[in-house]
């Protein structure tokens, strides 16, 4: 995976594709990341002793890590990261 937390990155496929956010999370085992302010759903939450409203709540999904680019400050543009195999290595 060549998205880590705390990247700026791009959304290139699906509902918010376009938008851009910085990597909350990420997920190497299910090739998965969470940027912040993108890919919202409501959650349904019961009341608690430690929320004891309940309500709906906007939460952040995981995406695909090949739904997203990094964007490089400098540049102001967004790379798709990748990796080339030449005599069997890296």
């Amino acid at each position: 995976m060549f998205v880590k937390t705390g990247d700026n990155v791009q959304v290139i496929a699906g509902k918010d594709k376009g938008k851009t956010g910085t990597v909350v999370q990420a997920f190497p085992k299910t090739n998965k990341v969470t940027v912040k302010g993108v890919n919202m759903i409501k959650k349904h939450q019961k009341p608690s002793q430690t929320e004891p409203n309940g309500g709906i709540k906007d939460v952040e999904a995981p995406l695909d890590a090949s739904n997203v680019k990094v964007v490089s400050a400098a540049e102001e543009a967004a790379t798709k990261k990748s990796t080339k195999t030449e005599d069997k290595e890296k």
